[in-house]
């Protein structure tokens, strides 16, 4: 990253949580118990599911690769928000600001993939459960997995080599905790609209590209369980997806919420980052352990296995 363009700016100035040092000292405790949390979920979520022979399916390898990434999306800004907040100084480098926003995206945009990727394993499972095995193989649950990735790392990469040629000429106050495209884009003092386009398309053909196939799974799935005569059935039915759809619903509200309005600068934009990309990692290994029988089965299993 050359920093040519950068000649006159080469650092930020994030603004944070709070500039009260009380108020920053319980959102260290608070932000340091959630990142925790976030880590010990997650790992064991990870760790149980590559353990346990029975959770070795179709659905369990995209519920461990969203453990992953929830690890990799907290990761990403959690710990910075940690340092700045016992900080008197928080500052970020242009190259480190840059770096952020690229992981920030090619995280986020991943778990919305793998999100919409989980519905149609939902679907599958739910519609069709005869050919269930045959239509999930494998084989295509890496091949979506890696397309996932891959979509949104090319994504990732042309956002940011956007973002390398602009020019930062005055204002280095980031009205943030972290470095996001939203938050970063009106410091800059060069034309931005392109930059703005790009986004506002990118934003739109990750949450539109992924949506129709969530709700379209959706769709079909309560039309199957509504026929099923028996009440256990239905029930069972809608614990199969229903914590896939708590998921879906926390995360896409807020992400989608956060990059298609205007920032602002004011509290809301920070509680909806701070929704789906601090909230959600921690909550998530909660809403499919908790109301899943087969993980809770499992955990048990590994505790006696190795303990």
């Amino acid at each position: 990253m050359a920093l040519r363009n950068h000649s006159t700016v080469t650092k930020f100035i994030l603004m944070g949580m709070s500039a009260d040092p009380h108020i920053e000292a319980l959102l260290f405790v608070l932000f340091l118990v959630i990142y925790l949390l976030t880590l010990m979920g997650n790992l064991t979520l990870l760790l149980v599911i590559r353990a346990d022979s029975h959770l070795h399916t179709p659905m369990y390898f995209f519920l461990s690769n969203l453990a992953f990434l929830d690890l990799c999306f907290s990761s990403v800004t959690v710990p910075k928000l940690l340092v700045d907040l016992l900080s008197e100084k928080k500052t970020i480098s242009v190259q480190g600001c840059l770096a952020q926003v690229f992981f920030v995206s090619i995280t986020a945009g991943t778990e919305a993939c793998l999100l919409s990727v989980m519905a149609y394993d939902r679907y599958a499972a739910i519609c069709h459960p005869l050919l269930y095995a045959q239509v999930m193989s494998h084989e295509l649950c890496v091949r979506l997995v890696l397309v996932s990735w891959g979509l949104t790392g090319l994504n990732s990469v042309v956002i940011v080599l956007l973002a390398v040629n602009l020019d930062f000429c005055e204002d280095q106050i980031i009205h943030h905790y972290s470095c996001e495209l939203p938050s970063l884009l009106p410091l800059s003092c060069s034309d931005i609209s392109i930059n703005f386009d790009i986004l506002i398309f990118s934003t739109l053909l990750q949450g539109l590209g992924t949506s129709p196939s969530i709700f379209f799974s959706y769709a079909c799935i309560i039309s199957s369980i509504l026929t099923i005569s028996s009440t256990t059935g239905r029930s069972k039915g809608f614990n199969t997806c229903s914590s896939h759809l708590i998921a879906v619903i926390l995360y896409f509200g807020s992400g989608m919420i956060r990059y298609l309005m205007p920032t602002s600068g004011s509290s809301l934009d920070l509680l909806f980052s701070l929704q789906y990309s601090v909230v959600t990692p921690m909550v998530n290994p909660l809403i499919y352990s908790l109301k899943n029988k087969e993980v809770k089965a499992a955990v048990k299993r590994t505790l006696e296995k190795y303990l």
